[in-house]
């Protein structure tokens, strides 16, 4: 599979646009120590609260990107067997974010086998009846993070179930698989809308894609044909970029959504806990300020949706902070 290919531009040179802060489906951590901001708070109406459980607050004015989980496939191998869409888009149509955070705890915190937990979603979640039937050898990329293993284990699992010959064959970044992927050399792979739309186009001088999962299909359409692949329904679930707070804190201001939170903390109290450049990212403190007009007291340096960035939330330490929406953690503490 790593093999010199044909080169396709628009893939192997370009860098790949991440959707904020991040790159979506890391599941991973970055660098960063903590370290201090700005100025001093005007009030404590949103001052940091200890907490053991963390919630995501709902970006309801779409400030990032729609990292919905998509399947990526081969237009010749999606052509050659009709049974192979239809398959993978039912695993689309029953994934939710809340499942998949599941799915990513049972690996990442009690330590199961993304076989395993894969294996146990399709078995509670997919009919195999209802399945158009198929055959041949199908081969399912997986990036080496848990996240991607499991949900290419769960493609796997289901086109078995389709009668497929289907095996999961680890493969290396997007630059070399989206071009295997282009190759035949594997012919499925879970993808995230908006980052693959994103690198397929290539230019980062131009956005393509939005925080509308739909607009952003219509967008990777095109460049997906050009390119040699077709993509199936995007799921509910996606892992991108997004701002958590501790159930505590939530509750105590009786807010689910950002734009709740800018209107329940006008004091300028709020401390904001994220990567080294979130203070420059648009999808991260400026857009949280541009989108909603929030206002920050404080900025603290931590890592990329991590365990810095989780530990510092828990502990009360920043108010809210930079994770990823399918982050395991978010399980519970």
């Amino acid at each position: 599979m790593r093999a010199r290919t044909r080169t396709i531009a628009p893939l192997l040179f370009a860098v790949a646009l991440t959707a904020a802060c991040g790159e979506s489906g890391s599941s991973g951590t970055g660098g960063g120590e903590t370290g201090g901001g700005g100025g001093q708070a005007s009030g404590d109406a949103c001052a940091p609260v200890a907490g053991d459980q963390l919630v995501v607050l709902e970006d309801d004015q779409n400030l990032q990107n729609a990292d919905n989980i998509i399947p990526a496939v081969n237009a010749q191998a999606a052509q050659a067997n009709p049974a192979l869409l239809p398959a993978l888009d039912q695993v689309s149509a029953e994934m939710t974010t809340e499942e998949l955070i599941q799915l990513n705890a049972a690996v990442e915190v009690q330590r199961e086998s993304a076989e395993d937990v894969a294996a146990g979603w399709v078995e509670e979640n997919i009919d195999a009846a209802a399945l158009e039937q198929g055959s041949g050898v199908i081969a399912v990329g997986g990036a080496n993070f848990p996240e991607s293993t499991i949900l290419a284990n769960v493609y796997a699992d289901v086109l078995q179930l389709a009668g497929f010959d289907a095996t999961v064959q680890e493969v290396g970044n997007r630059e070399l698989y989206l071009q295997a992927l282009i190759n035949n050399e594997i012919q499925v792979f879970p993808e995230y809308l908006a980052t693959v739309t994103e690198f397929i186009e290539g230019d980062d001088a131009t956005q393509v894609a939005s925080g509308d999962v739909e607009e952003t299909r219509q967008a990777l359409e095109p460049l997906a044909a050009e390119a040699g692949l077709v993509f199936g329904e995007p799921s509910e679930a996606a892992d991108q970029n997004a701002f958590a707070v501790t159930q505590a804190f939530a509750d105590e201001l009786g807010v689910t959504t950002l734009s709740e939170l800018a209107e329940a903390c006008g004091d300028g109290s709020l401390v904001l806990g994220g990567p080294t450049e979130c203070p420059t990212r648009p999808f991260c403190q400026p857009g949280l300020e541009e989108t909603y007009g929030l206002e920050f007291a404080d900025f603290r340096e931590l890592d990329t949706g991590g365990p810095l960035t989780r530990a510092a939330i828990e502990r009360g330490e920043v108010s809210i902070g930079l994770v990823f929406s399918s982050a395991g953690f978010l399980a519970g503490s």
